[in-house]
């Protein structure tokens, strides 16, 4: 997500600077370089030297007093920050940047960066709504400062309201968000993704291994990259995506039926979902008991999503095959048959694909191209495949 971008993380004296700690590991968890500035105030919550421990980089404090007397601080990080995310901000902090008030190392830094730059709030509900902090964050979005919300709950003072730091995966999400390319901007895009369930009785279903990784990972990155998301998903353990239109749905003819409903305002079909392609002629209204040794189920297919959206109306569509056997042969059939415009190829079984967190991939194109893809984590391989919206002919 972060690869080779340099992070400044700029922590300030709330009582969430701890907080920022936990911030910290998850942007090196994501491969950023991250540089810590700290207010005198934050040394007062949280100790320097436990972002030092975490981040293996001297934290800056005090403009006139650096480890390394051989550079000016605030100019060398503001030349290499990707990004600069202050978190948590206090009121004190924004109404200095509002106001270009340079009397430390982090706003002397924040008046020399020409990076991006995301503020996220965390202060009491009364200091937050007080009109001068909103007028301040005014400020700071009309100079080009992306202010998150803060979060309503439980604050440090015990009451309720909002003047909570922003959940700490939605700071990730916003800063990824920033960095990335908007290629894609001005795109719809429908995936879809899980897998579905085809009820035999109340209590009981059939269904298959996916976890809806690849999907989540396509519309997650689509919308980094500027897209306007509908994800329709059958059940997964996966954690709802932000700023993406999440439609839940169990079997597949629920599945068709968002679809349908959704295909004619969209650019792009991308179907990544593992659809039954049987399912119980009837579903049991009673939970069935085990009786006999042998239980007989007669199945039906499930309609074919793919084929049912053939007469599509200029929509790139793109399609995955999940296969055993004869990977290539069996995806260029599918490719032809339910005239698609590309289908990503790749096989599954134990300890393959569903799951897992990396896949290995094969494009296979309308014209006969084939493209093998390298093993990858599956981030990068979303990446790649929205690439091809970009190049394919309509």
């Amino acid at each position: 997500m972060f690869h080779k971008k340099n992070i400044v993380l700029g922590v300030t004296g709330g009582i969430a600077a701890y907080k920022a700690l936990e911030l910290l590991r998850l942007f090196q968890k994501n491969r950023a370089n991250v540089f810590v500035i700290m207010t005198k105030n934050a040394c007062e919550f949280v100790a320097p030297l436990s972002f030092e421990a975490l981040s293996k980089n001297c934290v800056y404090i005090d403009t006139f007093n650096q480890k390394d007397s051989n550079s000016i601080k605030h100019i060398e990080l503001a030349q290499l920050a990707d990004i600069v995310v202050i978190a948590p901000a206090t009121a004190n902090i924004i109404a200095k940047f509002a106001h270009g008030i340079a009397d430390d190392l982090l706003t002397t830094f924040m008046l020399a960066t020409k990076s991006k730059k995301l503020i996220c709030p965390a202060m009491n509900e009364g200091m937050y709504e007080n009109s001068i902090t909103q007028k301040n964050i005014q400020s700071l979005k009309d100079n080009g400062f992306y202010v998150l919300n803060p979060d309503k709950g439980e604050l440090a003072c015990q009451d309720i309201g909002r003047g909570r730091l922003p959940e700490l995966d939605y700071i990730v999400h916003k800063t990824a968000y920033l960095l990335n390319k908007k290629d894609l901007k001005g795109k719809k895009i429908l995936i879809t993704a899980g897998p579905t369930q085809e009820a035999i009785d109340p209590v009981r279903f059939i269904t298959n291994h996916s976890s809806g990784k690849t999907g989540y990972f396509i519309a997650e990155v689509a919308q980094r990259r500027g897209a306007d998301v509908t994800l329709i998903s059958g059940k997964t353990s996966l954690k709802k995506p932000y700023d993406i239109k999440l439609i839940n749905v169990i079997s597949a003819d629920d599945m068709l039926k968002e679809v349908l409903n959704n295909i004619a305002s969209v650019d792009v079909i991308i179907k990544v979902a593992a659809v039954a392609d049987y399912k119980p002629v009837k579903c049991a209204k009673n939970k069935i008991k085990k009786k006999e040794e042998k239980l007989n189920l007669s199945l039906t297919k499930t309609k074919d999503i793919l084929k049912e959206i053939d007469k599509k109306k200029g929509q790139l569509v793109i399609g995955f095959a999940a296969e055993t056997t004869e990977i290539k042969k069996n995806a260029q059939k599918k490719l032809k048959e339910k005239k698609l415009d590309m289908i990503v190829a790749n096989k599954v079984g134990k300890n393959l694909s569903f799951g897992t967190d990396e896949s290995k991939v094969t494009f296979i194109y309308k014209d006969g191209t084939i493209k093998e893809m390298p093993l990858m984590e599956k981030e990068k391989v979303a990446d790649a495949i929205l690439d091809n919206i970009l190049i394919l002919p309509k």
